[in-house]
């Protein structure tokens, strides 16, 4: 079983802190993303597993075996790059051949293995071209053959897809997610791009300063994220958040963003939040409703306002527009043409609506 355990790993360079002390179990056939912002320790994180990086302090384990002091070639692990590293002269069929000819491998069993991984990413007939032949998706499809034909407890993925155009990041999600169905093993993957997060992953784990700010499966951190963070990180557009405070309302709790703005306070939440606290309140895009082009929440607040700007991308638009002194998304489904300057009603869906505290920035439950 190809289980991969982090316990208290940490990483310093010199007096610089790039990864602290993370814990992490990734289990066997489990398809792990680590996103975060440039400089959260991502890379480093996937280096230390691969051994390309010596760890500071802790315990790596892969397969039950501790690798903290073996090379990467001892971890039976395989790594596909952004650059693609592939050998230029090399056809694809030697590149995808390369390591099992130096590992000195029976010239049948290679042939096999290079026929079933040509076979599994469509390089059948692109098997005797070179790299400079090739499109930019083609080459990462050999890069990941290369990687397949290893047969390894463990794939590691370095931000693969970053060297593509946004068409064929596309259609390469889809075919690292078919390559998963087939052949079923660990993978762990690093990207910037959280729509790779969530369309990959069975779980994400997101990474800010070189710690674990939340891990779990892409609707979980979505919708329930621990901080303000992940809120803001995970979704495009990011949550919109309003500053408030809870105060006693005539009809119950409410918070009260700015001298224009009271929203009642979540059925849901009652008695979890005491008058006086201060609080950012969370509201996704599709949490604020235009009125006939969503469907209705059950627990709502209606509003007017005007549209600043409207982007309209197909099937949806997202609508910028004022609530209270802040101005907020709105996503439309079903859009119609919109004028900027119009006025539109929109409900809140409160169902929908999280609670940070303020001061922290951790989610209130």
């Amino acid at each position: 079983m190809a289980e991969v355990v982090l316990d208290k790993v940490a990483k310093r360079f010199g007096d610089v802190v790039a990864v602290r002390e993370i814990d992490l179990r990734i289990a066997h056939d489990e398809f792990v993303v680590i996103v975060g912002p440039s400089g959260c320790g991502k890379s480093t994180t996937l280096r230390m597993i691969a051994g390309l990086e010596e760890i500071t302090s802790g315990t790596i384990r892969i397969g039950g075996r501790t690798v903290n002091d073996l090379a990467p070639r001892q971890r039976n692990i395989a790594m596909v790059f952004q650059n693609y590293a592939l050998y230029p002269h090399m056809s694809v069929r030697d590149n995808l051949a390369f390591g099992l000819t130096l590992a000195r491998r029976p010239k049948e069993e290679i042939e096999e293995r290079v026929r079933e991984a040509a076979e599994i990413l469509g390089l059948v007939d692109l098997i005797e071209r070179r790299p400079g032949q090739l499109s930019g998706g083609e080459r990462q499809r050999v890069a990941m053959g290369r990687a397949i034909v290893r047969q390894p407890e463990v794939f590691l993925f370095d931000e693969p897809l970053s060297n593509l155009d946004a068409k064929l990041r596309n259609q390469m999600r889809t075919e690292i997610k078919r390559l998963h169905q087939k052949v079923r093993t660990t993978v762990v993957y690093v990207t910037h791009d959280q729509v790779e997060a969530m369309t990959l992953a069975d779980r994400i784990v997101i990474m800010r300063d070189g710690g674990i700010e939340q891990l779990g499966p892409p609707h979980e951190v979505f919708h329930q994220p621990a901080n303000v963070f992940v809120a803001q990180f995970i979704g495009s557009p990011p949550m919109n958040l309003l500053d408030a405070a809870v105060t006693d309302g005539s009809r119950g709790p409410v918070l009260r963003a700015g001298e224009d703005l009271c929203l009642p306070l979540p059925r849901r939440l009652h008695g979890r939040v005491e008058a006086g606290r201060e609080v950012r309140v969370g509201l996704r895009a599709d949490a604020i409703v235009p009125r006939g082009h969503g469907l209705p929440p059950e627990e709502r607040h209606g509003f007017r306002s005007r549209v600043h700007i409207a982007d309209p991308l197909g099937s949806e638009t997202f609508l910028f527009i004022d609530l209270g002194p802040h101005e907020v998304v709105s996503k439309m489904l079903n859009p119609r043409p919109v004028r900027e300057g119009e006025q539109v009603t929109c409900d809140i869906d409160l169902g929908r609506l999280l609670l940070f505290d303020r001061a922290s920035g951790r989610a209130i439950r």
